[in-house]
């Protein structure tokens, strides 16, 4: 969509949590929920409007199993927003519901990209992104993995690091999986195998606060040095 004269495209925690609030808005009711290396923007806005909110380990598989859903997403393009219809990811219903709301905006002279300012306003901004490492050699991935739990970062682009959950202990309720998620003063990182590919995936996330529009420049210029921070520092924890 148009940003200054310009196109970007809109991550997918951005059209997630776009869509989570438009539903929202519309008054739904029943659980909102998410795979564990997507946005805890979600989970805000859930917490907000009183709704449920539940994380689930990666795939639809997983999503699609939450009791009550009315929403689901995962970081990587896959919605489901009418799990009566369609109880699985499914581009055409949420393409028309984008649809939908952009419309609306635009009715109001608005756009999308206003839309994310206005859930940076209420919740703070979320940004993320990711550390994807291909190798020849899983034995890479496995020494990565290794290192990070006998020898787990204490801070990550100077942020604390809080909280260091081993998921293959099946924390928080959930299945055990090979991955780690390390909680920090304003910032999250969930490290894991790919599942379909010679992989090591790092989701990364930072949440700046924002007192008003006039701070949103700033605001998602700290972001993204805070994000090339934790992602240089991980690297170096992981030996990657």
């Amino acid at each position: 969509m148009p940003d200054g004269g310009d196109w970007r495209m809109l991550r997918g925690d951005e059209v997630g949590a776009l869509l989570a609030a438009h539903l929202v808005k519309r008054g739904v009711t029943g659980v909102l929920a998410e795979s564990i290396v997507s946005s805890s923007l979600l989970g805000r806005i859930a917490e907000a409007a009183g709704l449920p909110y539940e994380e689930t380990l990666t795939g639809f598989k997983w999503i699609a199993r939450v009791e009550g859903l009315r929403y689901g997403y995962e970081e990587a393009l896959g919605y489901c927003v009418d799990p009566e219809g369609v109880r699985d990811k499914d581009g055409i219903t949420a393409a028309l519901l984008v649809t939908e709301l952009a419309s609306g905006l635009k009715a109001q002279g608005r756009t999308l990209l206003d839309a994310l300012d206005d859930l940076a306003l209420a919740h703070g901004l979320h940004a993320t992104d990711q550390l994807s490492v291909r190798v020849e050699d899983l034995s890479v991935i496995a020494d990565a993995m290794r290192r990070l739990r006998e020898a787990p970062p204490v801070e990550l682009a100077g942020l604390a690091v809080t909280r260091a959950d081993d998921l293959s202990e099946g924390e928080g309720g959930l299945p055990p999986t090979d991955g780690l998620r390390y909680t920090l003063d304003g910032a999250r990182v969930v490290v894991r195998p790919s599942g379909t590919e010679p992989k090591l995936k790092c989701y990364l996330e930072v949440v700046v606060p924002v007192a008003d529009r006039g701070a949103l420049p700033a605001a998602r210029a700290t972001a993204a040095e805070r994000l090339a921070a934790v992602k240089r520092d991980l690297s170096a924890a992981a030996g990657i």
